[in-house]
This record gives structure tokens, C-alpha cells and sequence, in this order.
């Protein structure tokens, strides 16, 4: 069943993402849900991740720009595919290819805030994406990644925009 929900812009949507604005739904009272933070910094237009396909990380293990034409908007973000087939993918199954934390940067998760990422400073650990801030960062992140997934796992639920930096 889909859920009405109130979006920072003040409009309602389906918990789907399609917009939905029928007589009923404009009486209907919206639920009260937490808004995850999604990474839409440096792409402009509420677009996740600076715009790379999610799913290309995990088919073809390298950072891809998507494209406008195969986009779709889930967490008040408008996510990009370079393909037809990844949107599909995942469409069908979005738990399996959205980056850790929102799509912030893991080692910042870890530390308590939420910052920008590089596409290009990427991992796959234990079937997750995690994005980091660059490359450096990526490699104290490589350093101990079970002990900074544990603190950014612990933090991530209290995490939100007002701790974006």
C-alpha cells in the first residue's frame, strides 16, 4: 500500500515517489516519517550522488554518470542510470544498490556528519557501497572498514541535514 507523506517542500507524494495530488489525498492528513538525508550536494535539481548510477558500482565495479533519461525520484531525490536495465534493477530491488548512509561519505558518517563524496572513492564491503569524501579518505577508510561501518551504523540513525557540513 502506498503512504501519503508530506516532502520539505511542503507537497504531498506516494511513499513511492510518484506524485499524487487527488481530492482525497489533498484531505487525507500525511503521515509523520522521519526523512532520511539523501547526498544531493554538488549535482543541483535534488539530484543523489552527484548524478553516478548506483547500480553501475556493483555491474560493472566502476563509478557511472547516469543519465536524465533513466531517472527516477525515491527519498525526495532524483536518482540517474546509465541504462535502462540498471533502473530497472534498481527499481526492483533499491535496498540491494543505494550506498550506505544516505550516500554521504562513510568516514564522515563515522565521525557524525554528513559531507560530500567523490564518485570515484568508492567500496564494496559486505555487499554495501560505501562513498567517500576522495581518495584519501577512502584509504584511512580501506584502514578499518569493520570499525568505522560499526560507529557510522551507530550514528547513521541520528544523523540528519542540519549535521551536514
Amino acid at each position: 500500500m502506498e503512504e501519503l507523506l508530506l516532502n520539505r517542500r511542503g507537497l504531498l507524494v506516494l511513499a513511492s515517489g510518484s506524485v499524487g495530488l487527488s481530492a482525497a489525498a489533498l484531505a487525507a492528513k500525511p503521515a509523520q516519517a522521519k526523512t532520511i538525508p539523501v547526498n544531493t550536494l554538488g549535482a543541483g535539481d535534488a539530484v543523489a550522488i552527484r548524478g553516478y548510477d548506483p547500480v553501475a558500482y556493483f555491474r560493472e565495479g566502476a563509478p557511472r554518470q547516469g543519465l536524465a533519461e533513466h531517472a527516477l525520484i525515491r527519498d525526495e531525490a532524483v536518482w540517474r542510470f546509465a541504462s535502462a536495465e540498471n533502473k530497472a534493477l534498481f527499481k526492483a530491488d533499491p535496498q540491494r544498490y543505494l550506498p550506505a548512509y544516505g550516500g554521504f561519505c562513510a568516514y564522515g558518517t563515522s565521525r557524525g556528519y554528513l559531507v560530500k563524496i567523490e564518485p570515484e572513492a568508492w567500496s564494496i564491503v559486505g555487499g554495501r557501497l560505501f562513498l567517500n569524501y576522495d581518495l584519501e579518505t577512502r584509504t584511512t577508510w580501506l584502514s578499518d572498514t569493520e570499525a568505522y561501518i560499526m560507529r557510522a551504523d551507530t550514528l547513521w540513525p541520528a544523523l540528519s541535514d542540519r549535521d551536514i557540513r
